[in-house]
Parts: structure tokens; C-alpha cells; sequence
């Protein structure tokens, strides 16, 4: 082999091992990757069915139901437009309650319950998760002057 050949195989080796890589950091990017979706976006049926998505809106007043034996909490999360109800074992957060924004990070089961993985509450009571905050004002609904959205 002539060394120009020789240097023609090694770039496009490298070339080829420089594409592979990319092709595999992508899709582990993407598989990674969670979706933020209004309870509006999950009842119009936007949402993946087979991966993880984050979900966010405000609790419902008088919804937040817990379950005695175990730790094991429902509520409903609205965008002000359409609820979906939210299930999530574990303990929430020191700032979680009723009429707050949250996100929360999960599968939407077949009834059409989220399955929350991770609940996520805002840290004061001037804050509103960004996402949360666009989300009720895409579906028309005044935000509370008390909540400022992060810019």
C-alpha cells in the first residue's frame, strides 16, 4: 500500500469512528431528553406513550388525597383549562401544596393517570416555574400577581 492510500484509510477510519460517536452521543442525548407538556398538551393526546415527559401546572384546591398505609399521594394538576389526575409514591416535597406550581417528572399510564417519578415545587412564594407559567398562559388564564415567572 502507498503511504497516500495509507492516509486515505486512516482519515476515513477516523471519519467513520467521528460519525459513530456522534450517532451514539445523540441518541443517548435524546433518549435522555424529558419533554415539558401542559394537563392541555396530555388530554389532546401530545404526549409520548412509551418514554418519561415532565408535566406542570397548579395543584387543585381540596384535590391532594393521601394514602394512610403508605406513602402514596393523588392530586389533580390543572393548566386552568383541563386537570389530569397525579399519582406519586414517595415524599413531596417541603413546598408542595395545594394552589402552587409544580413540574413533575413521570409516564402517563393507560387511564390517563400521570405517574409522577420526581415532584419538583417551587423554592418561594414569589416563583413559578418558567414552563408552568407559559403553560397557563398559552391555555388563557390570568397567572396570579403573586407568582412571577422566572425570565
Amino acid at each position: 500500500m502507498t503511504p497516500r492510500k495509507k492516509r486515505i484509510v486512516i482519515v476515513c477510519s477516523i471519519l467513520a469512528g467521528m460519525a459513530l460517536a456522534a450517532t451514539l452521543i445523540l441518541t443517548a442525548f435524546e433518549k435522555n431528553l424529558l419533554y415539558f407538556y401542559s394537563p392541555t398538551q396530555v388530554i389532546a393526546g401530545e404526549t409520548p406513550t412509551e418514554r418519561s415527559f415532565r408535566i406542570g401546572g397548579l395543584v387543585l384546591n381540596d384535590s391532594v388525597k393521601r394514602n394512610t398505609d403508605n406513602l402514596e399521594v393523588s392530586f389533580v394538576l390543572t393548566d386552568t383549562v383541563n386537570e389530569i389526575t397525579v399519582t406519586f409514591e414517595g415524599i413531596l416535597p417541603d413546598l408542595f401544596r395545594e394552589g402552587q406550581g409544580i413540574v413533575a417528572n413521570g409516564k402517563l399510564d393507560a387511564d390517563n393517570v400521570f405517574k409522577a417519578e420526581e415532584v419538583l415545587a417551587k423554592h418561594d412564594e414569589n416563583y413559578m416555574p418558567p414552563e408552568v407559567a407559559q403553560a397557563l398562559e398559552d391555555a388563557g388564564a390570568k397567572i396570579p400577581e403573586s407568582h412571577d415567572a422566572a425570565q
